[in-house]
């Protein structure tokens, strides 16, 4: 057949006809597209055939000057200069959409837009309104409520309505329960538990936490006085707060505490996340007067915050706690499962015990068993114990393994500072 002539050759070098009229059947005009010694016809609709409404117009160039598909009939003039990039003023809304070879065109008339918008709003409005009462009415019950268990909070301090859980700690190498980390629980007047999660940052946000902290010690060290007086191995971890290191008032409270129920320092862990060291001079003083004191010094959620190794090279410390985040991936093919074992390194080459938190499985003690850590906690071995059942718990893990906890030197390269005298025993009871 003759070759119809080429209105446009896009950018692949494919030429385009905008309108071919069939010859024989005389039907509806097609587009030609031109390639080698073939042309593919098409109907120029297909450009167009998409769900609109009547008032909306659209046009399909090739190029800017060739209408290749129109919906709705647009005026040819109007959808020409829009394609050139004139912006003809008119009660309507346009919209060009542009690339290489093919130009699009729309059109609506602004009063359709409008008199949408208005249907819209008037059922969006009253919706809106609802919406923000709800939301008002929301921060005021959540400010109410807040209020409200900060007042009970502070009345639960003065009743002392908290009680403490004991999670057991594992020496991995020998399985015997050398200690226990405090966790403190509220129980209200009327039964209900409160997580620490709830009240402990209410507490810190409102000066109450050093209370809260003077109590666990307290109920932890009557509770257990007998065993640990028993077996000087053993040891209970205590959480300090922020506030705690800073004020370091909590120290001299220790002190009388242990000296009237025959505890010996050396058995009364401190415990700290990084949040507690942001004031670095502050942690020093107090962290270096408990050291001296006897006590041993932790770092809790190693590896949750963004300053952990500045920490670890400037404070006194003696022992790392691994955060559970970390023993999770143990095991798993996570991006991060590589870290774990750089902690564990870190910890060494500084010559600090370790203790792995929130083990859950055999698999995860034996992966840390096997790299040196020296204990660990998590329900593997045990969930937090209320003081009859950790007690009981740890005289059965005692006779089950018929053995006492190794008992070394505290670190002395590390930290000048080394208990009383510079070489008190410590127990591996991190």
């Amino acid at each position: 057949m003759a070759r119809s002539p080429v209105d446009i050759t896009m950018s692949n070098g494919i030429g385009v006809t905008a309108s071919l009229h069939p010859a024989i059947s005389g039907g509806t005009p097609q587009m030609g597209f031109h390639a080698g010694a073939y042309v593919a016809l098409t109907n120029p609709a297909r450009f167009v055939d998409i769900p609109a409404g009547k008032d909306t117009k659209l046009a399909v160039l090739a190029g800017t000057t060739e209408v290749v598909g129109t919906l709705h009939d647009p005026d040819q003039q109007l959808v020409l200069k829009l394609a050139a990039g004139m912006t003809p003023t008119g009660p309507f809304l346009h919209d060009t959409a542009q690339d290489r070879d093919w130009t699009v065109v729309a059109t609506a008339p602004k009063v359709d837009v409008f008199r949408d918008l208005g249907n819209d709003l008037k059922r969006l409005l009253p919706a809106g309104a609802a919406t923000s009462l709800l939301m008002v009415g929301l921060v005021v019950w959540l400010s109410r409520r807040r209020l409200s268990l900060l007042g009970e909070l502070t009345t639960a301090i003065r009743r002392r309505e908290f009680i403490v859980h004991y999670q057991p700690i594992i020496e991995l190498k020998s399985g015997i329960c050398v200690g226990a980390e405090t966790l403190v629980r509220w129980r209200r007047s009327n039964g209900e538990t409160v997580r620490p999660d709830i009240f402990i940052p209410l507490a810190e946000e409102n000066g109450l936490i050093e209370a809260i902290t003077q109590q666990v010690i307290e109920m932890a060290v009557t509770e257990l006085k007998d065993i640990l007086a028993a077996d000087r191995s053993l040891h209970i971890a205590i959480n300090l707060a922020a506030d705690d290191i800073r004020s370091g008032r909590v120290l001299p409270f220790m002190a009388r505490l242990l000296d009237a129920n025959d505890v010996h320092p050396q058995q009364l862990w401190l415990e700290a996340t990084e949040r507690g060291f942001m004031n670095a001079v502050q942690a020093r003083a107090t962290l270096e007067k408990a050291r001296q004191s006897g006590h041993s010094v932790a770092i809790d959620d190693f590896g949750t915050g963004y300053s952990s190794l500045q920490y670890l090279q400037d404070l006194p410390l003696d022992a790392l706690k691994i955060d559970k985040s970390f023993v999770d991936i143990i095991g798993t093919d996570a991006a991060t499962s590589a870290i774990t074992p750089h902690i564990i390194d870190i910890a060494k080459t500084l010559d600090l015990f370790i203790v792995a938190e929130g083990v859950e499985r055999q698999e995860q003690a034996d992966y840390l068993a096997q790299r040196g850590v020296h204990y660990a906690q998590g329900w593997l071995f045990s969930r937090p114990l209320p003081k009859a059942e950790f007690i009981e718990f740890y005289q059965n893990r005692q006779r089950a393994k018929g053995s006492a906890p190794e008992v070394i030197q505290r670190p002395e390269g590390r930290h000048p500072a080394g208990g009383v005298g510079g070489a008190t025993p410590l127990p591996r009871s991190a």
